[in-house]
């Protein structure tokens, strides 16, 4: 299984070779701008969207507890799932065992060194695409923005010299398929926990901002307790 692109008339040795090709054209600080964005930068990005998507959704007027409670459980979901697909690319890189394009090829510009493990499939593409499909889950715009996020981080990790395209779309599909096969499953455990949650008078913010009549209910009550048992050790004494 290791030798699924080893001659340079395969489509995805020579798509490969054209955009690497573009490393050794540009110039050197755009090179290590690449390197430090497809190692690192976009998956940064990708935290903060989740975050930026989180503060969103949880501010959103009119929105319900339960509405609320589901979005939520979606955004957990979402790293979740990148998790989920690196555990399970773990088997499937000591089967197909694809050594590194710059191991098999000459004439790349690798951009990062010391990658010596396994190629396919790509772990960055993976974790990538299942952030962007489980945002797309709890935002489709928010969504729509990871996928594309994800693109990039394809088109990174092949520019740089350390995967073949083949490498990039097989982490695609890992990555989607375990979100939104998974996703079902998921929402239905995650939900119930995001619900009470929500109802929490103060972790309920975490999940969705309540207008101050809310925060009066949640916080009279509490207080009205608290007096009461007060008053009665007072009796008791």
């Amino acid at each position: 299984m290791a030798g699924l692109a080893q001659s340079g008339s395969n489509p995805d040795v020579e798509l490969l070779y054209d955009i690497n090709g573009l490393a050794k054209d540009a110039p050197r600080w755009f090179d290590r701008t690449m390197e430090f964005v497809g190692e690192y930068g976009l998956l940064l990005a990708m935290v903060l969207l989740v975050v930026c998507c989180w503060w969103t959704v949880r501010r959103r007027p009119g929105i319900s507890g339960e509405d609320a409670a589901g979005s939520a459980a979606a955004l957990v979901w979402a790293p979740l799932a990148a998790g989920i697909a690196v555990l399970v690319n773990v088997p499937i890189r000591g089967f197909v065992e694809r050594p590194r394009p710059f191991l098999d090829h000459e004439g790349l510009e690798v951009l990062v060194a010391g990658k010596s493990d396994f190629s396919f499939v790509s772990d960055h593409a993976t974790i990538a695409m299942a952030l962007g499909v489980g945002l797309f889950v709890a935002h489709r715009r928010f969504g729509l923005a990871g996928i594309g996020l994800a693109l990039l981080e394809g088109f990174c990790r092949v520019y740089m010299g350390v995967h073949y395209p083949t490498d990039v779309v097989g982490g695609f599909a890992l990555g989607t398929a375990v979100a939104l096969l998974l996703s079902p499953l998921a929402m239905a455990m995650l939900t119930p926990v995001m619900t009470a949650v929500e109802r929490s008078p103060r972790a309920g913010r975490l999940v969705r901002r309540r207008s101050v009549a809310e925060e009066r209910e949640a916080v009279i009550p509490e207080a009205r307790r608290e007096a009461t048992e007060a008053g009665e050790r007072d009796l008791a004494a």
